[in-house]
């Protein structure tokens, strides 16, 4: 994957998840700035998204730990262990929201 299709394919993810906390009317601040998406919750705890394209991986920090991620057959998994990116995201998400949150 070129440099230029990563980005493409990330603004998608970022807009995914965007669009995915709108819809569910969570109580969660997004904030895009560059290659992070922060998403910062009532109790001011926050996760942060970021996209590395250097490597081509997009990376999560949450209150379970830190995570990063490559596309590998059309999905997003984990590098270093089991797990898929927008699962492992809505986990952490209903975590840090207390509230029942999908992907």
């Amino acid at each position: 994957m070129t440099e230029s299709e990563f980005l493409t394919a990330t603004d998608a993810v970022f807009a995914r998840i965007e669009m995915a906390l709108e819809h569910a009317g969570l109580d969660v601040d997004p904030l895009l700035s560059g290659n992070v998406l922060e998403l910062q919750f009532e109790d001011d705890s926050k996760i942060v998204v970021n996209r590395h394209a250097a490597n081509q991986e997009l990376w999560i920090a949450a209150r379970s730990g830190g995570y990063h991620y490559r596309q590998q057959a059309g999905a997003w998994r984990n590098t270093r262990g089991e797990g898929e990116f927008f699962a492992d995201l809505a986990a952490a998400i209903r975590l840090h929201a207390g509230e029942d949150f999908t992907l």
